[in-house]
């Protein structure tokens, strides 16, 4: 029997390792790129580190009650019972003056801002998981292919978590991209995938990029964490200031609340528009995933004018209710009297005059 138990454990070890060499795993920093991370003073014990100590899990849990809760005790309205609403914007032929986002739910969206066509964290393959049978996209949020994608000027990537960069979407958006802006050590997975190293633009933190003419971007702190296997922290996670001739927008990636928000407005603020996380929390894991709340005072922090809440509406990755992060962002924003914007999926944004047409997902069970 003990030989038995051991060769069906020696087995699954060469099979998960065989599995792990898939290309879509990326590939770790090395060489010179390696040698900047380590030199990079967010680097320590081997690993990038958040600005303040941020443990994974808190209030006493760990992971073993996180997985049980996950599968016993995640909410039966964590995914939509019916297909999810949308409108289709034809990104192909948008009014070229016109300043746009179009939101194709959790944290891709689309930006037209002064001629240029920006692309933030594009998941459009159905999934975000290497297993494609797991973290399935809702009915109805996948309205959108690679092929509906223009050319795009600039390729946002906050970090290289699944729900985030996913392998399947930019291999085939390859074509198409003519700049990627991304944290320190992503360059490594989009080399490995046949990108020109030319168009990567990697940085740290505190760094800031002239684009072209008029387009800066400065990378700024998150709290969060990185990794697309069983090794961590090996690239760094971020957040984006992007300013164009005429507007300001806070490009943020998945974080923790913290100072670094406070610290971001008073250094470049006050922004036309602040993109925050707004799902797939719990307070077991707080540190790294910012409650709904906590949404509009970082939105408050950055001395943001309006603020679009994304990082929802497409795959559960927590065990809250798939509506209940708009409805507790809307309804802290009601208390305090901060203008959300929530559009649909797929939906056209007026970035010089935001509105809401509708609270959409009410009726949906």
């Amino acid at each position: 029997m003990l030989m038995i138990i051991i060769t069906v454990l020696v087995v699954f070890i060469i099979a998960v390792y065989v599995f792990m060499q898939q290309s879509k795993f990326g590939k770790p920093p090395a060489g010179q790129r390696l040698e900047t991370i380590q030199s990079s003073p967010n680097y320590r014990d081997d690993k990038f580190q958040n600005q303040r100590p941020t443990p994974d899990l808190t209030d006493g849990a760990n992971y073993y009650s996180v997985l049980k809760d996950f599968i016993f005790n995640k909410s039966k309205r964590s995914i939509p019972a019916v297909s999810l609403p949308s409108k289709k914007t034809n990104l192909f032929t948008l009014d070229p003056e016109k300043n746009v986002l179009v939101w194709f739910g959790h944290s891709s969206y689309f930006m037209q801002v002064d001629g240029k066509k920006i692309l933030v964290d594009p998941v459009l393959s159905g999934s975000a998981s290497p297993l494609k049978f797991t973290t399935k996209s809702f009915a109805g949020s996948d309205i959108y292919t690679t092929d509906d994608i223009p050319a795009i000027d600039y390729l946002f990537i906050s970090h290289d978590h699944w729900d985030h960069l996913d392998h399947d979407t930019v291999l085939k958006l390859k074509p198409k991209i003519k700049k990627i802006i991304t944290g320190l050590g992503t360059g490594a997975h989009l080399e490995h995938w046949g990108f020109d190293q030319k168009i990567i633009i990697e940085k740290d933190w505190n760094e800031e990029v002239i684009l072209d003419e008029g387009f800066v971007v400065n990378t700024v702190p998150a709290r969060h964490f990185s990794g697309r296997s069983f090794k961590r922290q090996q690239a760094i996670w971020l957040s984006f200031v992007l300013r164009t001739p005429t507007i300001k927008i806070f490009i943020g990636g998945d974080s923790g609340y913290d100072s670094h928000f406070s610290a971001i407005g008073n250094q470049f603020g006050p922004f036309d528009l602040a993109i925050l996380e707004c799902g797939q929390y719990n307070k077991s894991w707080k540190h790294i995933h910012m409650m709904p709340e906590e949404l509009i005072q970082a939105a408050l922090d950055l001395k943001a004018e309006k603020l679009i809440p994304v990082h929802w509406a497409k795959f559960t990755l927590a065990l809250h209710s798939w509506d209940e992060p708009i409805i507790r962002v809307t309804e802290e924003a009601k208390r305090k009297n901060f203008p959300v914007i929530h559009p649909m999926i797929g939906e056209e944004v007026d970035l010089e005059n935001p509105q809401n047409k509708t609270a959409w997902w009410k009726g949906i069970d």
